[in-house]
C-alpha cells in the first residue's frame, strides 16, 4: 500500500471512530462548557506559533516558554489546552502580561483530533510553527500540519517505557507523520522517540521544569498548616503512595516505628479513593491513626496521620524530617522527589524512577537523594535520617545549586522556535 493510500484510509477510519465517540463526549460534564469550541475551528485565532499544552503541567511550561521569547519582529501565539485546570493556568499567565512587547498571545480549547476538525483548525490558524509539549501527539493534527508546511517541534519531550510500547505497535502510522524536530529531556526519552519517529531530528535539552520548580518557604518562615506544625516530634512522610505498594509501605511504617518509636508518621495516598483501603489496612494491624481532617492541634504523642485532605503535601514536606517518595517500589514511574529535596528534607526513594530520568543520575551519585532496593533498606535509611538529622539549610542550598546548574531548557527551546519561525 502506498503512503498516500495508507494515510487516506487511516484518516477515513479515524473519522468514523471520532464520529461514533462524539455523542458520548457531548454528554461528558467535564466537556460540557467547552464542547462547542472543541469542534468549531472558526473560533481559533490565526497565529505564527501554535503551542499545545495539554494540562496543568504543560500549561506552566507554555507560560515559561512564552516569557522567554524575545523576537525581533511581531509574533502572534495561540496556546491551546485540553483541561479546565490547564485553561485556568493559561489565563493567569496571560493576565500577568510578562511577555515581550512583540509577542501577542491568545488562548483557546484544543480542538478534537477528528480529521475534519483538525484539518479546519490547521487551515484557520495557519501556523508557521507548532510546538507540542512533552508527549502531545495526535495523528490527524500532525498530518495536516505537515500538509500545511508548518514546522512541528516536540519540546520538553517525554516518552515513558509504557507509552513507547503503544507507539511501537502503531509505528507504521507515526513513521508517516513525524514531527520535524524533537527536543527530549533525557537520553532514554530521545532513544524512544527515535525508534518511533525515524524521520525526525531528535536531540536532548534540559527539562524546562528545572526553571519552574523551587522551594516553598521553610518551616521557620511560617506555613498554612498551623494546626499541625510545628510538631514537637520528628515527622516521617510517606508521599504519593500507590495501590501496588501499600502493603510494603505498611511494613515500612511498622519497621521505622519499631526502631524509632518517638515520631509522627504521615501517609499520603496518591489517590484519595484509596483512603478507605488504608483505613482497613491500619485497623487490621491494630495501629492507631488519625485522619488529617480531624486534627486541630499538633500531635504531642507518637502516632500515624492518614492524610485525607488534598493539596497539603508539598507544604508538609517543609516540616518533615525524612520523606519516602512513592511510586518507586514497583515499576510505576516514580514521583517528583525534587519538591521535598528543595525544602531541605532528606529523601529516600525506591529503585523505579523512569518518569524522572530527566533529573539526572547525579542526583543519586552526589547523595542528594538516596535510592534503595527493597522496603527494609528504605525503612532503615529513613531511620538513619531520623537519628542523624543533618543540616536542612545545607541540603536546601545543595539542591538549589543542582537545579540551577541544569537550567537553560527554555532558552534552548525558544532558540529552536525562533529558528523555525525565521526559516518559515
Amino acid at each position: 500500500m502506498t503512503k498516500t493510500a495508507f494515510i487516506s484510509n487511516f484518516l477515513a477510519f479515524y473519522n468514523i471512530l471520532w464520529a461514533a465517540a462524539l455523542p458520548f463526549l457531548r454528554k461528558s460534564p467535564r466537556l460540557a462548557d467547552s464542547f462547542a469550541m472543541r469542534i468549531c475551528a472558526s473560533r481559533l485565532a490565526p497565529a505564527d506559533l501554535w503551542i499545545q499544552a495539554a494540562s496543568a503541567g504543560e500549561a506552566l511550561l507554555a507560560g515559561k516558554l512564552i516569557r522567554h521569547l524575545t523576537p525581533g519582529f511581531p509574533v502572534t501565539v495561540l496556546v491551546t489546552t485540553t483541561t479546565d485546570q490547564g485553561m485556568q493556568i493559561l489565563k493567569t499567565e496571560q493576565a500577568r502580561a510578562f511577555f515581550h512587547p512583540h509577542v501577542s498571545v491568545s488562548l483557546a480549547w484544543f480542538p478534537f483530533d477528528m480529521p475534519k476538525v483538525a484539518q479546519a483548525a490547521v487551515k484557520q490558524v495557519n501556523p508557521k510553527a507548532m510546538v507540542l509539549l512533552e508527549t502531545e501527539l495526535w495523528p490527524a493534527l500532525l498530518y495536516y500540519l505537515r500538509q500545511n508546511r508548518s514546522h512541528i517541534l516536540v519540546v520538553n519531550g517525554r516518552m515513558s517505557k509504557k507509552s513507547s510500547r503503544g507507539y511501537q505497535w502503531t509505528k507504521p502510522l507515526w513513521s508517516r507523520v513525524p514531527p520535524h524536530q524533537i527536543l527530549a529531556v533525557s537520553d532514554p526519552d530521545a532513544d524512544r522517540f527515535r525508534r518511533v519517529f525515524a524521520g525526525a531530528a531528535v536531540s536532548t535539552m534540559p527539562n524546562i521544569k528545572f526553571e519552574s520548580i523551587g522551594p516553598l518557604p521553610s518551616k521557620k518562615t511560617g506555613s498554612s498548616l498551623t494546626d499541625l506544625f510545628p510538631c514537637p516530634l520528628p515527622v516521617s512522610i510517606f508521599a504519593s503512595i500507590r495501590r501496588q505498594e501499600e502493603k510494603q509501605v505498611l511494613q515500612m511504617v511498622h519497621r521505622i516505628l519499631d526502631r524509632f518509636p518517638d515520631q509522627v508518621v504521615a501517609i499520603f495516598p496518591r489517590h484519595m479513593h484509596r483512603l478507605s483501603a488504608w483505613k482497613r489496612l491500619l485497623n487490621r494491624t491494630g495501629q492507631r491513626f488519625y485522619l488529617r481532617s480531624r486534627i486541630t492541634a499538633p500531635l504531642l504523642c507518637p502516632g500515624i496521620i492518614l492524610w485525607d485532605r488534598f493539596g497539603e503535601m508539598r507544604s508538609a514536606f517543609g516540616h518533615a524530617d525524612v520523606v519516602f517518595m512513592g511510586g518507586s517500589l514497583a515499576p510505576l514511574g516514580g514521583q517528583n522527589f525534587m519538591e521535598p529535596l528543595l525544602q531541605g528534607t532528606p529523601v529516600v526513594t525506591g529503585p523505579f524512577w523512569d518518569d524522572f530520568f530527566w533529573v539526572g543520575k547525579a542526583v543519586f551519585e552526589t547523595g542528594l537523594v538516596e535510592r534503595k532496593t527493597g522496603w527494609q533498606a528504605i525503612a532503615d535509611a529513613m531511620v538513619h535520617h531520623l537519628v542523624h538529622p543533618g543540616d536542612r539549610q545545607i541540603r536546601r542550598q545543595n539542591a538549589s545549586a543542582y537545579v540551577a546548574a541544569r537550567a537553560g531548557g527554555a532558552d534552548i527551546a525558544c532558540q529552536a522556535v525562533m529558528t523555525a519561525l525565521s526559516g518559515a
